[in-house]
C-alpha cells in the first residue's frame, strides 16, 4: 500500500520559517499541462527539489513535504502524473487513480520531470520520489536531466510489470548519485531485489547509498507509523545530508 489520503510527512514544521507557496500548471515539451505545488523559501539555497508522488499523484502529503523542504531553504515542486488523461485541475480524495496510472509511460513522466527541473531554475536539482515515484526518481538519473542526485523511498528497482527496464537494468545509464531508502519488511519489494540494485550500482561505478530498515514496511515514512519514527527520522536526516553533500 501507499499513503492514506490523510497521511502527513513525519517531519516537524519549523516554526517561524518564511515560506510561500503556489499551485502552478506546468507544461512539458510535448504540450502536456499538469498540476504542481511549489514551495519557496524567503532566502532560498541554490538547490531545488522535484518531488515525485506515489501512485495517487499529487495530494496533501506531497504538498506538505514541499513545505518542509522549503522551511529548510530548498525550493521544491511536487508534480502530478495525470495531466494527459485527467487534466490539470485539482482532484478530491475519491479520484480513481489506477486507470490513469496504467496509462502513464516513463517517456511521459520523464518529460514532466524535465519541465519541473526547468521550473526550479537551480544550479543543483534533486528528485525525491516515493513508491511509484521512487522508481521514477532513480530513472530520472538515467534520463538526461542533469540532476545532482536522485533519492527514492521504497521504489521498485527491478523490471516493470509491463516488462520495461528498471533502475537495476539501467544502472549503467545512471549519471547522478543515488540514495535508496527501503523497508526491510516490504512484501512488494524483496530485499533480494534491493541487493541486486545495490550490486548493479556498484558495477556501474555510480556513487550511491542503499539503506534497508529491518522490519519497516512499505510506506513507513508516515506520521501514522509511530513505531517507525526512528527510521523515518533517520531517512529524513539522510535525505538532507545527501542533498547538502551533492549540492
Amino acid at each position: 500500500m501507499c499513503f492514506d489520503s490523510d497521511s502527513t510527512p513525519p517531519i516537524p514544521p519549523i516554526s517561524g520559517a518564511a515560506v510561500s507557496h503556489d499551485e502552478p500548471v506546468l507544461e512539458a515539451a510535448d504540450g502536456n499541462r499538469f498540476a504542481a505545488f511549489a514551495a519557496t523559501p524567503e532566502d532560498p539555497k541554490d538547490a531545488g527539489i522535484v518531488i515525485l508522488p506515489d501512485v495517487r499523484g499529487l495530494y496533501r502529503f506531497y504538498e506538505e513535504l514541499a513545505l518542509r523542504f522549503a522551511e529548510r531553504g530548498y525550493s521544491a515542486v511536487a508534480i502530478d502524473y495525470f495531466g494527459r488523461t485527467a487534466g490539470a485541475a485539482r482532484r478530491d480524495d475519491d479520484f480513481e487513480y489506477m486507470p490513469h496510472v496504467e496509462q502513464t509511460t516513463q517517456v511521459g513522466i520523464q518529460s514532466d520531470i524535465a519541465s519541473a527541473v526547468g521550473y526550479l531554475k537551480k544550479t543543483a536539482v534533486f528528485t525525491v520520489g516515493f513508491c511509484f515515484g521512487g522508481r521514477s526518481s532513480w530513472l530520472a538519473a538515467a534520463s538526461g536531466h542533469g540532476l545532482s542526485g536522485a533519492i527514492g523511498f521504497y521504489g521498485r528497482p527491478g523490471p516493470g510489470r509491463d516488462g520495461s527496464l528498471g533502475p537495476t537494468q539501467r544502472a549503467q545509464e545512471i549519471a547522478a548519485p543515488i540514495l535508496a531508502l527501503m523497508g526491510g519488511d516490504d512484501p512488494g519489494i524483496p530485499v533480494e531485489d534491493v541487493n541486486d540494485f545495490d550490486s548493479a550500482l556498484d558495477d556501474a561505478g555510480v556513487e550511491h547509498e542503499v539503506v534497508v530498515y529491518p522490519g519497516a514496511p512499505h510506506s513507513f515514512f508516515d506520521r501514522k507509523y509511530e513505531q517507525f519514527a526512528a527510521e523515518s527520522e533517520d531517512a529524513w536526516n539522510r535525505t538532507l545530508a545527501f542533498i547538502k553533500h551533492y549540492s
